[in-house]
């Protein structure tokens, strides 16, 4: 799509308002809003000047012009806005040397997908993200001097089976871990999905499926089509938007938190790769499960950085409530056909061109621009220096005698040993200037304010286990 194809559905759409947006280092989408009057084919040449010192972890006062550029081929028409309003993501743009800015999530997925082409390995990669998501009623929670405490409403609960609910409790609910997947009225979403799935199909993305997921009080899934890393990035971005505000619409609270619930599985994010050159899947070969020797290199790569990966793929303290032994996580630094027990899964298809890899380690909390870029530079340093993961894990890996469970790597237990991991080693991620030092200095220290609040907050479950010592 062109800027002229654009200015084509302002025109044709009579659009009042365009919205740009861009995304954090944390993964939150921002936006700014122009009447139409003040948008035209410039602004796709010149961009629209904000002030990047009020996003954290980005730049200070003394240098805080920034330029918003509009990508002509994320357009979209709103589905919410009561004005008819047209979106367009943006990269940021550093006015002083007009290149993209050294912290913005999109220019770095930018430079990925550069660096992919110059290293002469492959032209295209491929991503597939699932991300997972709870549907609650309502959710309270306060932090203070005084205490502290979190609560869920939701009627879809196991635990609601004794509440009283206008019109009386059905009984109908997904019971803890049984929500994969009945029919209505057990599952009370579908309707709601359906209208999300419509949403994303008005606004570009291509769903291929949508369910219930495996935890009760709301747990749900919408898988949407794969396509390039860039694009599938800003795919996942319109997703989360999308499900929240749908959710919004029905008097519901959707969140993307991997861990929200306790006694129940979490969310995950399983992200489905391949590299392509030239037409040719370069994942597709004669080897184990159908992959070529560069499929395999890939996944040495991934194995061999997963805990500097970490920081990024599961990026808050929460998640690391997910990613706990024992737990049916995914944890097990491993690969496997089938399995899914094992961090990196192959799953099973027909066609060499569907041939690729599943990496299950990661969360919707994770930025996606950098998420999907921060793996794909693993992979591709696993190729360039053929890193082979050794032998495929056929055994159930939650289930393993003690001997052989201790020989089996694992993904970080923690944010803060997942920051530790990634300061040192963070030399795959800056090959071809895709990520700079200065962006993962800044980055470790906006994830490290996170571990020291929640580091010095008093838990309720510590006065359970304390109080009466």
């Amino acid at each position: 799509m062109t800027p002229q194809d654009v200015m084509k559905i302002v025109q044709e759409n009579e659009v009042k308002f365009v919205d740009f947006r861009f995304t954090d280092t944390k993964g939150k989408e921002q936006h700014v809003g122009v009447p139409v009057s003040a948008f035209d084919e410039d602004k796709f040449e010149s961009g629209h000047a904000f002030d990047g010192s009020s996003i954290a972890g980005w730049k200070g006062i003394q240098a805080s012009d920034m330029l918003l550029m509009p990508d002509p081929s994320t357009a979209y028409i709103d589905p919410f806005f009561d004005e008819t309003t047209l979106v367009l993501s943006c990269d940021v743009i550093d006015p002083a040397d007009g290149k993209g800015y050294d912290r913005d999530p999109r220019s770095i997925a930018n430079r990925a997908e550069a660096y992919l082409k110059s290293s002469g390995i492959g032209d295209t990669a491929y991503f597939g993200p699932e991300p997972e998501f709870f549907i609650f009623d309502s959710v309270e929670w306060k932090v203070g001097m005084s205490g502290a405490y979190h609560k869920i409403f939701s009627e879809e609960a196991a635990w609601s089976s004794d509440q009283k609910f206008e019109g009386g409790n059905t009984g109908y609910r997904p019971a803890v871990k049984g929500g994969y997947f009945p029919v209505p009225p057990v599952d009370s979403f579908n309707d709601m999905r359906a209208a999300m799935c419509l949403a994303l199909e008005a606004c570009g993305v291509p769903v291929e499926v949508h369910h219930h997921e495996v935890a009760t009080a709301g747990q749900n899934e919408i898988g949407t089509k794969f396509d390039t890393l860039v694009r599938r990035a800003d795919q996942t971005q319109i997703t989360k938007y999308i499900v929240q505000n749908v959710a919004h619409q029905y008097g519901k609270t959707a969140t993307f938190m991997p861990k929200p619930i306790v006694g129940d599985n979490g969310s995950g994010m399983h992200v489905h790769q391949s590299i392509w050159k030239d037409g040719k899947n370069l994942f597709a070969g004669n080897g184990y499960a159908g992959l070529s020797e560069t499929a395999l290199y890939y996944i040495g790569g991934i194995i061999k950085h997963a805990r500097a990966l970490n920081a990024i793929t599961n990026p808050l303290t929460n998640s690391y409530k997910r990613l706990v032994p024992h737990y049916e996580a995914p944890v097990k630094l491993a690969y496997s056909a089938k399995n899914r027990s094992a961090s990196i899964r192959i799953p099973f298809v027909n066609s060499e061109k569907a041939r690729r890899i599943e990496t299950r380690f990661p969360d919707p909390g994770a930025n996606p621009y950098l998420c999907f870029a921060a793996l794909m530079m693993a992979g591709l340093d696993g190729i360039q220096n053929k890193i082979h993961p050794g032998d495929p894990a056929d055994k159930n890996l939650y289930d393993l005698p003690p001997e052989e469970d201790a020989l089996i790597p694992t993904v970080c237990s923690s944010l803060e040993q997942a920051l530790e991991a990634l300061d040192k080693d963070r030399e795959f991620l800056t090959r071809g200037g895709v990520f700079s030092n200065d962006f993962i200095d800044s980055f470790i220290a906006l994830k490290q304010e996170e571990v020291n609040r929640l580091r010095v907050e008093v838990h309720p479950v510590e006065f359970e286990m304390y109080y009466a010592i």
